[in-house]
């Protein structure tokens, strides 16, 4: 009976161990990989007991379950037949990993654990496969499309294709950067029809085609189409369109005439006026001036060289049949031309006046606008009317004279005469220049400007090597010869002459100072301030003796006159120091002839 109970007993305890065991299986739930990469899927488990161990990765297909890959105690191998056959390895680990990675490999994979009587137990994992799509390219927009308050149906503006995307994409229409609502409706005037086509290769092709009803305002807007799609890790990326412009046909409204030149017209500018219509295409043109029609191009009406007989009214027919009634199709523009006439001067030159003569010159103009004359003579304003007078000419005032006209409000504006003013006379030699040399018997050049008309000769005393050049109008003679003794001391005479006259002038020649001495100017002030020192204490000295000599012979005086008492004990007492109630001096005359001696020897001394 025991024995019996001892038996149930050891069977249920191994009944109740083989219930216990079991086998847990862990994958990752989800694995995302690009297209054409390589995907590794993990499997791991834990067992409770001991036990054989088979692992399985398995897929479905058509419902059914199909083996790819297992590891048994004796084997690892990868099933044959299968779609990823040739791209499938298992490891020692029990992970499987994909190369390269196809759309197709997008499914649930099962990694399933069989442990013998322990039993199994299998966990899945899904992958999901993407791949982003090419730009995406626009078509079907270059066709002009007729905008026109009869037309009722939509036209189709373009078509967005989006290709190679996995998985699907989505497109996205935009006008001047604002996306427009997804409306699939025909009946609405703006609608979308999208399409979707999926590739040998499983990725997917989309198309979306834009119909609109364009109005006027939309051949300034700018489309694009964008595709969304998705990527790993849960993003969202998008891909854009080249932008173009809608091709629209519509009629004139408003007819623009309008001068391009920036500025008032002037005469010799060019001039180019500009018809144009707010409708598309531009119709023809025609151009008239006082009704004289006018050969152009196209809208453009150039003038060239325009003078004031080209100002006017001109006018701009704009040739459009398709224009509404109604609709103003001429416009006239009003071209103003300023003009300046060629200044007047008079008298006419060239003018030949004498020294000392007065001289009035006169400019006169004509202009469209206020106008200003400025009379100038090597750009210096001499005058702000046309008349400028010259009292008293002198041969300084010799040269051209310009009288310039400008319209102020018209820039560029400007006309300008000129007058040539010689002033006859007597030749004037301008200040000389004195000339230095080395040493004596070196060669100098001195330079004689004189002014004077006829043009003036020259002399020179002593002579030497000459040349003579004219400057504006003065006649410079140059002179190159030998500084001698008499040069030195007397210097060279220049003389000038004509008809009128003649002049002279004197030309110093000296030997330079030695450099030594003017390379030191400090030494030189320092000897000319200790001389002026010297000389100060010297006149201090004798001012010195001259006021004691004055007081010697004060005292003297007074002494012979009685006012001072002088007795034998009136000197004793100042032999003996004792002096009582004033000041008693008394000097001998060999003593007074001693100390004056004394006295002037001193500065001497002090020398």
């Amino acid at each position: 009976m025991l024995g019996r109970f001892g038996i149930c007993c050891t069977l249920l305890a191994v009944a109740l161990q083989v219930c216990l065991a079991s086998v847990t299986v862990k994958v990752t739930p989800e694995v995302e990989v690009i297209k054409g990469e390589t995907v590794k899927l993990p499997c791991s488990y834990t067992i409770s007991a001991p036990a054989s161990i088979v692992v399985q990765w398995l897929i479905e297909v058509a419902g059914a379950r199909k083996q790819i890959a297992f590891k048994s105690p004796q084997v690892i191998d990868v099933d044959a037949g299968t779609t990823m056959t040739d791209r499938l390895t298992m490891e020692d680990d029990l992970s499987i990993t994909i190369s390269p990675v196809m759309v197709e490999d997008e499914r649930i994979y099962i990694c399933q654990v069989t442990a013998g009587a322990v039993g199994f137990s299998e966990d899945k994992t899904q992958v999901k496969v993407f791949f982003a799509p090419e730009k995406p390219t626009i078509t079907g927009n270059n066709q002009a499309i007729t905008v026109s308050p009869e037309t009722s149906t939509s036209s189709e503006v373009g078509k967005c294709i989006s290709r190679n995307a996995y998985p699907q994409p989505r497109i996205i229409w935009f006008k001047d950067a604002t996306p427009l609502p997804e409306v699939k409706d025909q009946k609405e005037k703006a609608y979308m029809i999208p399409s979707v086509v999926k590739e040998a290769s499983g990725l997917y092709t989309m198309t979306s085609t834009l119909f609109m009803q364009p109005v006027k305002a939309d051949a300034k807007s700018v489309f694009h189409c964008t595709v969304e799609y998705s990527m790993p890790n849960n993003q969202i990326k998008q891909e854009s369109s080249d932008k173009f412009n809608l091709s629209l046909l519509y009629s004139t409204e408003t007819v623009f005439f309008k001068l391009k030149n920036q500025g008032p017209v002037k005469e010799g500018d060019d001039v180019l006026m500009e018809c144009e219509t707010d409708g598309n295409p531009q119709p023809e043109f025609e151009f008239y001036k006082e009704d004289a029609q006018l050969t152009v191009l196209k809208g453009t009406l150039e003038v060239k060289n325009v003078t004031r007989k080209d100002a006017g009214t001109y006018k701009c027919d704009a040739l459009d049949f398709d224009a509404e009634e109604g609709v103003e199709l001429t416009k006239t523009l009003n071209l103003t031309v300023h003009y300046l006439d060629p200044v007047a001067v008079t008298p006419e030159g060239p003018l030949l006046p004498a020294k000392g003569d007065t001289v009035e010159l006169q400019c006169k103009t004509k202009s469209s606008d206020e106008y200003t004359l400025q009379w100038k003579k090597d750009s210096k304003v001499l005058s702000q009317t046309g008349v400028l007078t010259l009292q008293s000419v002198t041969l300084a005032d010799a040269g051209v004279y310009l009288c310039v006209g400008a319209v102020p409000s018209v820039p560029g504006l400007r006309k300008q005469a000129n007058v040539t003013l010689t002033i006859t006379g007597a030749p004037e030699i301008a200040a000389p220049l004195n000339g230095l040399v080395d040493k004596e018997g070196g060669m100098v050049t001195l330079n004689c400007s004189a002014l004077g008309y006829p043009a003036p000769q020259f002399t020179w005393t002593p002579s030497g090597k000459e040349s003579v050049t004219v400057v504006g109008n003065k006649v410079i003679s140059t002179v190159t010869l030998q500084a001698s003794a008499a040069v030195l001391k007397d210097g060279v005479i220049c003389e000038a002459y004509n008809s009128h006259g003649r002049d002279s002038k004197n030309f110093k020649v000296s030997i330079k100072s030695d450099p030594d001495k003017s390379s030191n100017p400090n030494a030189a002030n320092r000897a000319e301030k200790q001389q002026g020192g010297s000389s100060a204490v010297v006149i201090a000295v004798v001012v010195c003796v001259l006021l004691l000599l004055l007081l010697v012979a004060l005292l003297f005086f007074l002494s012979k006159k009685g006012k001072l008492s002088c007795g034998k004990k009136e000197k004793k007492d100042v032999a003996s120091g004792e002096v009582k109630g004033g000041i008693v001096v008394e000097m001998k005359s060999s003593e007074k002839g001693n100390e004056e001696a004394g006295l002037l020897n001193k500065p001497h001394a002090e020398q």
